[in-house]
């Protein structure tokens, strides 16, 4: 374990996960495979344990390259496997015919083993549903997730994209069985996207669920996009319309970030690290470089003052619902 790195439990579990979780979906479209290992190395070095993928990235159907490549940084020994904690996730196309998508029991036994073979490993710690499938009963899931925990092939169950209620009804039918169920949600929270502070928070905090969030800095709009455009890097057409339908907002930002001498981004990862159920945001570094910018995230400190500035900036929803919008 690495001296000074503020290990936290996953929701209400024993497991202890780093304050930040490696997301691995740059690995292979973005990134090449001999640096993406060169990254998780330094990741391991920084005291980075929790590392998170999905059997659809790299994003060519069916061959779950992402994946593949996490696997062959695994077969290079060294203790690789043993101080990982992997989450990897299910649901998306993995082919075209009509079980190789979704949650059937059918697909998630298949799903499970494919994603095993993948990525060299006899067992998956947090194996994630990517996204809700509304056709699929729970007792059905459930049983299926058992089956896998029952042969050792996964040890806890997540959730992704997934509504306030949904997480408390999976949660609720897992009960009757009695299962453990969901112990995380991976949600889209961020300061500029904090709807999930409605429904999916509280319910995180009711069933013990630690929050995962994904695209902590808004697909980089957060991560001192301006700065970045006077230097000249350009944006994708996704993002430039994401800043400029904030940029007020965004200018605020910056300048708040800037008065306080601190890196937008690292500001940006540590207001989430402020926030209640969650355990640990998703960054996805490109390089070495990048990974060592994420961590500075765990040297800032924000006080109520801060905090607040920040919530004038990118106002919330005005906190849980339905207090947010009613008496």
């Amino acid at each position: 374990m690495v001296t000074g790195m503020d290990y936290r439990h996953l929701g209400r579990t024993g497991l202890r996960v780093s304050p930040l979780c490696l997301g691995t979906m740059n690995f292979g479209p973005l990134t090449s495979e001999e640096d993406s290992h060169v990254v998780m190395d330094a990741a391991h070095e920084a005291g980075i344990n929790f590392f998170d993928t999905a059997d659809v990235y790299g994003w060519k159907t069916g061959e779950g390259v992402t994946e593949q490549i996490i696997g062959r940084w695994f077969a290079k020994g060294g203790g690789r496997r043993d101080r990982t904690v992997l989450a990897t996730k299910l649901y998306g196309g993995m082919g075209s015919w009509p079980n190789e998508t979704y949650l059937s029991a059918l697909a998630i036994r298949r799903k499970c083993d494919a994603s095993l073979k993948r990525l060299q490993t006899d067992h998956i710690d947090l194996y994630q549903m990517h996204h809700i499938d509304r056709d699929a009963p729970w007792d059905e899931l459930w049983e299926a997730f058992d089956v896998l925990k029952t042969q050792g092939k996964i040890v806890y169950v997540g959730s992704s994209n997934f509504p306030g209620w949904g997480i408390a009804r999976a949660n609720e039918q897992a009960a009757r069985r009695p299962s453990l169920g969901l112990v995380a949600e991976q949600s889209y929270y961020n300061l500029m996207a904090r709807t999930v502070e409605l429904e999916v928070v509280p319910a995180c905090e009711a069933y013990g669920l630690g929050l995962i969030p994904w695209s902590p800095l808004n697909r980089g709009v957060l991560g001192g996009i301006l700065r970045k455009q006077k230097e000249g890097r350009s944006a994708s057409e996704q993002t430039q319309a994401l800043l400029e339908r904030n940029r007020a907002a965004v200018e605020a930002w910056e300048a708040f970030c800037e008065e306080r001498g601190e890196d937008p981004a690292a500001v940006g990862l540590a207001w989430l690290l402020h926030q209640r159920a969650v355990t640990a945001p998703i960054i996805g570094p490109r390089t070495v470089e990048q990974l060592a910018s994420s961590l500075k995230a765990l040297e800032v400190k924000l006080d109520e003052a801060a905090l607040a500035r920040l919530d004038e900036i990118f106002p919330g929803p005005g906190g849980p619902a339905p207090e947010a919008y009613a008496w």
